[in-house]
């Protein structure tokens, strides 16, 4: 391959690969991966002679990972990591990019590929958690375990093992799928973001109000915890929903009464969410369950805000259960069943309001806990729109 050649194959486009369409690459990478992987390497070659042109090299050299990543075969698969982890050289991405290169191309490969394709991946054990190949086979891993692949296998276990006793985020979370995350990356036709009340009532039991609910939620006490309304707030957060999220944490006097945690309860609450309410419609409350709102939480963050970027299962699924975690007050080392059985003693609403913090033209998702003392309430609220929103009303 000449100096300035980028474009392997004698009968492929004179354009230079950044150019290329995603079907050309696939093609590319289906008929001669090699070709495609040399130019990669010729590509990244340049950008750490020169150090000019890093932005659009990164760019173009991801491509060709992910369409290598994204084509069945061994060596697709060894050639698409190998360009991630170890031949794009870190400083010529950005942050974001650095973040989602790994978890596109895992997610890819995962889709794309044969297990025992995958499997000598992790023949060798990583001495530290940090850099881009660590980062990709812990994607993986995680990816893995959300179809419910991998687990039994020696070596991806004991690759595994090697990240949790590093410390690595991602290796807290299960090697494989509960069953409370069932809902997890599927799709049901019909069944996209709630934007009316109609649709609300129609999906879920609508509690109704009480006086005493009322009564209740202005003897409510605003409890302040940054860090838990960050760990709150970081499936929409991370996914770059556009406005800021609210996380509060209230606690009661006295226990609530079993009928009282309704919508009259939280509208007492002084939320910014809240503000205004009922200058364009009636606030309403309806009665959920733990698995809803832990998919909405993942949805969030492997979807992605409006202007934002999905954030791959494996994180996703991190960021989902580290909000679920701070929604109920349990600390990080609380095994992940045993939070899904306290999960059942919590009382959980969804709930919706007309007020100017909502925009109710992409995605909007509001929930309260009860805990089982029925003396602890939390609250989220989130709103995306592509309105530039830096102040909420």
């Amino acid at each position: 391959m000449s100096h300035n050649q980028v474009t392997p194959g004698d009968n492929a486009s004179d354009r230079p690969l950044w150019e290329r369409s995603g079907s050309e690459l696939k093609h590319l990478a289906e008929l001669r991966p090699e070709e495609l992987y040399e130019a990669a390497e010729q590509l990244c070659r340049r950008v750490s002679g020169e150090g000019t042109g890093g932005a659009s090299v990164a760019r173009a050299v991801g491509r060709i990972a992910e369409a290598l990543a994204d084509t069945r075969s061994r060596d697709c698969a060894t050639f698409a990591v190998d360009i991630v982890g170890r031949l794009l050289p870190p400083e010529a991405t950005d942050r974001g990019e650095a973040d989602r290169l790994p978890r596109s191309v895992a997610a890819k490969l995962v889709k794309a590929q044969h297990l025992r394709d995958l499997e000598p991946l992790f023949g060798e054990l990583p001495d530290g958690m940090q850099g881009p190949a660590v980062e990709l086979r812990a994607c993986l891993l995680g990816e893995l375990a959300l179809i419910g692949s991998g687990a039994g296998r020696r070596t991806l276990d004991a690759y595994a093992e090697r990240l949790r006793e590093l410390g690595h985020p991602l290796a807290r979370l299960p090697r494989t799928r509960l069953d409370i995350e069932h809902r997890f990356t599927v799709r049901v036709r019909g069944l996209g973001p709630i934007k009316t009340s109609k649709q609300l009532r129609s999906r879920f039991p609508e509690v109704p109000s009480t006086d005493s609910g009322t009564v209740a939620g202005r003897g409510a006490g605003d409890t302040r915890d940054d860090e838990r309304a960050k760990a709150a707030a970081r499936p929409f957060t991370a996914g770059g929903w556009a406005c800021e999220p609210e996380a509060r944490f209230f606690t009661l006097p006295s226990p609530l009464g079993p009928d009282d945690f309704g919508i009259s309860f939280i509208k007492e609450l002084p939320l910014q969410c809240l503000a205004g309410e009922g200058r364009r419609g009636s606030a309403l409350a309806c009665a959920t369950t733990p698995d809803d709102v832990l998919n909405e939480l993942f949805s969030a963050a492997y979807n992605g805000g409006v202007n934002g970027q999905g954030q791959g299962g494996a994180y996703a699924r991190l960021h989902a259960w580290d909000s679920l975690y701070a929604l109920m007050g349990l600390p990080a080392d609380v095994p992940f069943l045993e939070a899904v059985r306290g999960a059942a003693d919590h009382r959980w609403l969804r709930f919706m309001a007309f007020t100017d913090w909502f925009h109710h033209d992409t995605s909007d998702v509001a929930f309260a806990v009860l805990d089982p003392t029925r003396t602890r309430v939390t609250v989220l609220a989130a709103t995306d729109t592509d309105v530039d929103c830096d102040v909420l009303g």
